[in-house]
């Protein structure tokens, strides 16, 4: 039989999606009768099936593949019941600008035999609701419904079309069981036709304000988050902050490695408050969602601003505005590019000049200062031998592969990561891109399938280390996580920076009532506090059938021991998760010195 399931698979591999993370069930006999169909007809041109005990991490993991190569991979889940089993993932994708295609089934529509397909168990009329594609259509870029056999292909074109357009993002098809079990003639579609919608570039006049605009500055700055999903866009920022000597660079966004930190321009991640913002008499905004925090800190009222970005609108966002003088919707990488043409073209002599020179003179002299100052922070926590985050990064840094992919979801603790990873690499920083905690354990597994498939199979690709939250680690479904990380052999090195809760909280409530009832009592009494705390890599371990490398670390000594196991654990194949307990005895709060700075 060829079916409407059958050609929907064929849409997904002749599109270029090459992994689905499936949870099956009774809307999907025709999908899974499919599966096999391909596996034993299509001879290695199908997507390969990924079993996945849990939505969230089935979704996270299509999501940090797709964010690793920009190539949309697809997930399956089940009726309305597995749609909402897909939680803070979908809103992740949403944020995070991840093409991902997710297909839902339906409840059967016809009760009496009708058509191949008609209800045959209980459960098919409780989970008959008026509107699925509701659950998640606030968060998607298109939602659709699979009717015919017929037109499968061009349904499944048509979301992928939206998925991979700018603002990239999570897609949603249903089709109920009748529909998808339709048998219909084979058929293929004009590939070539089906692209996504590209972006322009700015005009002539609009070049021309902001060259001038940087050029004429006296401490220019850009903003930017996810400008360095496209990774050639890295070498096109570089090449602006090494031609404007004195520009300097900012990430408020942190979900990729957007400039490199070894040059001069570089000053780090910081969410939205960092001095530069406030000094700075030019603003350039380039792909960035949240570049201050106007109750913390925002520009002076003198500062031009401009803003470039694939959504300068923030369509998806209720409330958002900068008082930026002019907006421009337009690709990061080509913007950038014809701002620094037009600058060394048209402004080579001014240049030139000695002011020019003597910025880049300050600016090398203040990011080396500013190296330096990251490096001290890298000590140990107390004479007792415990460490804290920033000295756990370091030794972390210092001993992966230097060409390591980073799974960052360390929360409060992230700029301090990532001043210790200092990345340079394009695609080697990739962060949770909304706020729905646990994206890093199935997003991490992605990433390391995608990078493995791209070099010629299994550990065969770069080495990927996830450092994560304890409270975050929680919220991954560890028991999948690891359960899928054995089945189909992914090793990742997980580092749990276990402060014993969350302390984000925390420092929320702190911002609003910093003199309040809760200022002066622990974590125990906010009941944000994890203690006794659990056996983070114990549940790993579990979930693998006992075959993940599992310890845990609270001292120095420790840490020089395990840490290189762990590391020749994932070399071999092996999954380990090194639960870091930061900073020995608890401080004040429940959580230690780390818990209270980040």
């Amino acid at each position: 039989m060829y079916t409407a399931s059958f050609a929907f698979f064929e849409a997904l591999w002749e599109a270029g999606v090459t992994h689905c993370f499936v949870n099956l069930g009774s809307d999907h006999p025709s999908i899974m009768e499919a599966i096999v169909k391909g596996q034993n007809e299509k001879h290695g041109e199908f997507p390969r099936i990924i079993t996945c005990p849990n939505e969230m991490v089935a979704l996270s993991m299509a999501d940090g593949y797709a964010r690793l190569t920009n190539k949309p991979q697809a997930v399956i889940i089940h009726v309305d019941v597995g749609t909402q089993g897909l939680g803070a993932a979908v809103h992740n994708a949403s944020c995070g600008r991840a093409p991902v295609l997710i297909f839902a089934g339906l409840s059967p529509y016809t009760i009496e035999g009708e058509y191949r397909g008609s209800r045959t168990e209980y459960i098919h009329w409780i989970q008959d609701i008026p509107d699925q594609k509701a659950i998640v259509a606030q968060y998607c870029r298109y939602t659709g419904e699979i009717k015919r056999g017929r037109n499968v292909k061009q349904l499944v074109n048509r979301a992928l079309s939206f998925a991979t357009s700018e603002p990239r993002g999570p897609v949603y098809l249903v089709g109920a069981r009748e529909a998808m079990e339709e048998e219909i003639d084979p058929y293929k579609i004009d590939q070539a036709v089906w692209t996504p919608a590209e972006l322009g570039a700015l005009t002539a006049k609009q070049l021309q304000l902001v060259s001038d605009a940087l050029v004429n500055a006296e401490q220019p700055l850009l903003i930017t988050g996810y400008s360095g999903r496209n990774h050639a866009a890295v070498d096109a920022l570089v090449d602006l902050a090494s031609t404007i000597k004195g520009l300097r660079v900012l990430d408020t966004g942190g979900s990729d490695m957007c400039f490199p930190a070894d040059h001069p321009a570089w000053l780090g991640l910081r969410y939205g408050v960092e001095e530069s913002i406030r000094t700075a008499d030019v603003i350039l905004l380039l792909d960035v969602d949240v570049p201050w925090i106007p109750t913390q800190c925002k520009p002076n009222s003198a500062a031009k601003i401009f803003h470039i970005d694939v959504d300068p609108l923030k369509q998806q966002m209720p409330v958002f505005y900068v008082n930026a003088i002019a907006r421009y919707k337009a690709d990061a990488e080509t913007a950038i590019s014809q701002i620094t043409g037009h600058i060394k073209a048209t402004m080579h002599d001014r240049l030139s000049s000695q002011t020019f020179e003597t910025r880049w003179s300050d600016l090398q002299k203040s990011h080396k200062q500013r190296l330096e100052t990251i490096a001290a922070q890298a000590q140990t926590a107390s004479d007792d031998g415990t460490f804290g985050c920033s000295y756990l990064v370091s030794q972390v840094r210092k001993q992966c592969p230097p060409d390591t992919i980073w799974a960052i979801e360390a929360v409060t603790n992230t700029a301090f990561v990532a001043d210790q990873i200092q990345a340079t690499i394009p695609g080697s920083w990739i962060n949770c891109g909304g706020g729905g905690l646990g994206w890093s354990g199935g997003g991490a597994l992605g990433i390391k399938l995608a990078t493995d498939s791209e070099h010629g199979g299994s550990n065969k690709g770069k080495f990927v280390c996830q450092i994560v939250g304890d409270g975050t680690f929680l919220f991954s479904v560890p028991g999948s996580v690891y359960w899928i990380a054995q089945r189909y052999g992914i090793p990742v090195l997980v580092i749990v920076l276990n402060n014993q809760g969350w302390n984000a909280p925390r420092k929320s409530m702190l911002l609003v009532h910093p003199d309040g009832e809760g200022s002066k009592v622990d974590n125990k009494a906010l009941n944000i506090s994890f203690a006794p705390t659990p056996d983070y890599s114990g549940i790993a371990k579990a979930a693998s059938g006992g075959e993940c490398w599992a310890a845990h670390a609270g001292t120095v000594d420790e840490l020089k021991r395990l840490l290189p196991q762990a590391i020749e654990a994932v070399k071999g194949g092996r999954c380990a998760v090194l639960d870091a307990h930061l900073d020995g005895p608890q401080g004040k709060f429940g959580g230690g010195k780390a818990a209270l700075v980040g």
